[in-house]
């Protein structure tokens, strides 16, 4: 039987990587190699513990091909300039949790940060803001400059958008799997 891929989003922090490796990702994120899983079970598991990161083989997505790796374990943010620099690749991070209203992305090339947003809409405090928004950040609702007197609005549809316009809208990923998931842990 061919394992399906299986979406996934809210409650939930990820990383792409640019045409990445999935091994290279796991090292470059300091995790124990668990091996691989079928979709589903490495989605849930990273979903469930704060332990476990699922990461998939390369999948199709704006420009080019992309790595993703998610779990819980990633809502404290891994630094994105480090890995990328790491990697040498565009690394890029997202993170939405809808009890809260937490909602942040950033994104990074070579060792430098290009992007960063942060926002706790329980709040309405914007905790990150480093760059100035591209297209789908705008679309988004952002406007182009922020300060202080800055209001802004951000929900969870909109941090899967700028995913999609950026690399992959993890809501998306359906059909047949290009491969298994390899699991990996923190401990």
């Amino acid at each position: 039987m061919n394992d399906v891929m299986t979406g996934f989003g809210g409650k939930q922090a990820w990383l792409a990587v640019a045409g990445g490796d999935p091994g290279a990702v796991l090292t470059a994120l300091g995790l124990r190699d668990l091996g691989t899983v079928p979709w589903r079970d490495g989605l849930d598991l990273a979903h469930l513990t704060d332990d476990r990161v699922a990461v998939t083989p390369p999948l199709p997505g704006a420009r080019g091909s992309w790595v993703l790796a998610v779990g819980r374990a990633l809502m404290n943010p891994p630094d994105v300039v480090a890995l990328s620099a790491r990697l040498g690749a565009e690394v890029q991070f997202f993170a939405t949790h809808r009890v809260t209203e937490l909602h942040r992305w950033q994104r990074a090339e070579s060792g430098d940060l290009l992007r960063a947003f942060g926002y706790v809409g329980q709040t309405g405090e914007v905790t990150s803001w480093f760059g100035e928004p591209d297209a789908a950040e705008r679309a988004a609702g952002l406007p182009a400059e922020f300060d202080e007197e800055t209001s802004v609005l951000v929900a969870e549809g909109d941090v899967f958008r700028v995913a999609g316009a950026w690399s992959i809208d993890p809501t998306m990923l359906s059909g047949r799997a290009p491969g298994p998931l390899r699991l990996g842990a923190t401990d």
